[in-house]
């Protein structure tokens, strides 16, 4: 995403939280709403001004006279005058405490107003001291979750989403491979493992000419500051916060070095560890021969791994969770890559809280090569996200039975993200979720529950029979919300008896399914959905962050659904009434 787009989203995003917290109604979901779709807008902002001025920028979805105002002023200044204004009312601050979750607007206000709470550090003491136990809506619990989160916080501002982390990467090396002095570059580190949070970026070059090459990297336009030029390796601190280093080698040590700059510490110390054993020694320079010096290895990954009697292992299984063993026997997982999806199985419109219409996700997923979708809003529980209630659900069944006669070459499947209530029953009657094709079965509240509780109510729901997906199953936000207390085990068992599908939600903040989870989860021989829960139609990139989340999970097509064709997926998903 253009990163322009991304600071003008952040501004209305803290007006809209500004707006929340001085209780003025309808305005924060203004903000919120095109903040969301520049959020995922792949043109820079700042082209649409230069093309038509304050009405090019009011023909994007949701910004009106006053927001676009907002956007002009930020073009033409690098500020809003609105967020000092409101700044102005708000105690210095109080906003930082809405990063925390369970901190709404109407905490934080509480908590000053009661306790003269204005920052995150007030709060921690507070808490600390048990001052909040006693107070209305909080309690000991309360206390230590907050205690928690404040950990979170600190730990979140030292890593980055992969999903912020890895379109960025692949910009720089885009520019990169473009210039003449560059013969080979390559992205590394944890982001070319696909880990859900990012550190620091890790790039590698060939070049004969490393100075010329130090030079475009020190000075591209996502450079905030030079930390270090040297004559084979920078670091630059990119203007998003990001850390980034470069690092120019010769072609005989370049496969060497991307082995070493990708694998975690733990499966390199493996292959050292093997290379010792072999008389060998292995380095970012190369494999060589202890004894005489010889190099062994060290043009390409795969020479390397070959020399020291290994398949080549995929970036996103270097992990050392048993893949040198799989290696070595011939037996490593054929991954599932993006290439193999067929279509997306969770979609949201602004039937709910969407972007766009069930025409334009249509046709968006359409221009991908899709063969189907499913258009999944929410149910009426969710009333912040515009939830769908009964009446309401009828007339969406229709339209989107209308945008199946319009648009042809793509399957448009009816669905809807339903809530799974505190006793696991569902947000809609049996006869209704019995007309929709696909339901995603989500819990959206009620994350503090104990285990025995959340557990019985995931239960319950799958054995409604009615639902089709699991949607993001452990509830957790990457950085911000712990996944909620769930005896896996009895999820993952009970699904792959009832054949209910896992989702592994590919929002950068969610990868939920994650990792280690997907892992366990395939012991069961669970089936999965890699899904984006777009909101958007510019937003069907998400599959790649899904994709190698599942790859870490080691799953193969045959694993995942949706890279079925649609007459094998109607398989799946038995109760699907679309025979198209």
């Amino acid at each position: 995403m253009p990163s322009a787009n991304k600071e003008i989203a952040a501004l209305l995003y803290e007006i809209a939280d500004m707006l929340d917290i001085l209780e003025v109604k309808w305005e924060p979901i203004a903000y919120r709403k095109v903040a969301r779709v520049l959020d995922s807008l792949p043109t820079e902002v700042s082209e649409v001004y230069k093309q038509g001025g304050v009405k090019a920028l009011q023909e994007i979805p949701g910004v009106g006279a006053t927001i676009s105002s907002n956007i002009e002023e930020y073009l033409k200044t690098g500020r809003i005058n609105k967020i000092e204004q409101l700044g102005k009312k708000i105690p210095e601050g109080l906003m930082n405490l809405m990063k925390l979750e369970g901190i709404g607007p109407r905490k934080a206000i509480f908590l000053y107003k009661k306790l003269k709470v204005k920052t995150v550090q007030d709060l921690a003491a507070a808490a600390k001291a048990g001052k909040l136990r006693n107070l209305p809506g909080f309690g000991e619990k309360s206390e230590k979750n907050i205690l928690q989160s404040v950990d979170m916080l600190k730990k979140s501002k030292e890593r980055y989403l992969l999903g912020e982390a890895l379109p960025i990467a692949k910009q720089i090396v885009e520019k990169l491979r473009k210039n003449p002095a560059v013969e080979q570059a390559e992205i590394a580190g944890s982001t070319r493992r696909g880990k859900e949070t990012v550190g620091d970026l890790d790039i590698l070059v060939i070049s004969r000419k490393p100075a010329a090459v130090m030079e475009v990297f020190t000075t591209l336009s996502e450079v905030g500051r030079v930390l270090s030029k040297g004559p084979t390796k920078s670091t630059v601190v990119l203007k998003n916060g990001l850390q980034a280093d470069l690092r120019v080698l010769p072609a005989e040590s370049y496969g060497a070095a991307l082995q070493y700059f990708t694998g975690n510490m733990d499966h390199n110390v493996e292959l050292r560890t093997m290379a010792i054993a072999k008389g060998y020694k292995l380095s970012e320079y190369g494999l060589f021969d202890r004894k005489t010096g010889k190099q062994l290895a060290g043009k390409t990954e795969e020479e390397v791994y070959k020399t020291l009697g290994l398949h080549w292992i995929e970036p996103e299984m270097r992990e050392n969770h048993g893949e040198i063993e799989a290696a070595a026997a011939g037996k490593l997982p054929a991954l599932v890559k993006l290439s193999d999806i067929r279509g997306d199985l969770h979609l949201h419109t602004n039937w709910s809280d969407g972007n766009h219409s069930i025409e334009e996700m249509a046709l968006a997923a359409k221009s991908l090569g899709y063969e189907y979708i499913a258009i999944t809003d929410h149910s009426k529980s969710e009333y912040q996200a515009h939830g769908m209630s009964e009446e309401r659900l009828i007339k969406y069944l229709k339209a989107i039975e209308e945008a199946r006669k319009k648009i042809k070459g793509i399957k448009i499947l009816s669905g809807s993200e339903v809530d799974i209530k505190g006793n696991g029953s569902l947000d809609y009657p049996d006869s209704l979720l019995k007309k929709l094709d696909i339901v995603v079965g989500s819990i959206h509240s009620g994350f503090k529950a104990p285990e025995e509780k959340i557990t019985a109510r995931v239960l319950a729901a799958m054995e409604t029979g009615l639902i089709s997906i699991l949607g993001h199953p452990t509830g957790r936000l990457i950085t911000r919300r712990k996944p909620f207390d769930l005896d896996l085990k009895k999820v993952f068992a009970k699904a792959a008896e009832l054949g209910v599908v896992l989702e592994i939600d590919s929002q950068p903040n969610r990868l939920d399914l994650k990792d280690d989870h997907i892992r366990l989860a395939r012991e069961f021989d669970c089936k999965f959905a890699i899904d984006t829960d777009s909101h958007d139609k510019n937003t069907f990139w998400y599959t790649e962050l899904g994709i190698k989340t599942a790859r870490r999970g080691w799953l193969e097509q045959k694993d995942v659904v949706n890279t079925l064709p649609f007459t094998e997926l109607k398989k799946v998903f038995r109760s699907t009434k679309v025979l198209l």
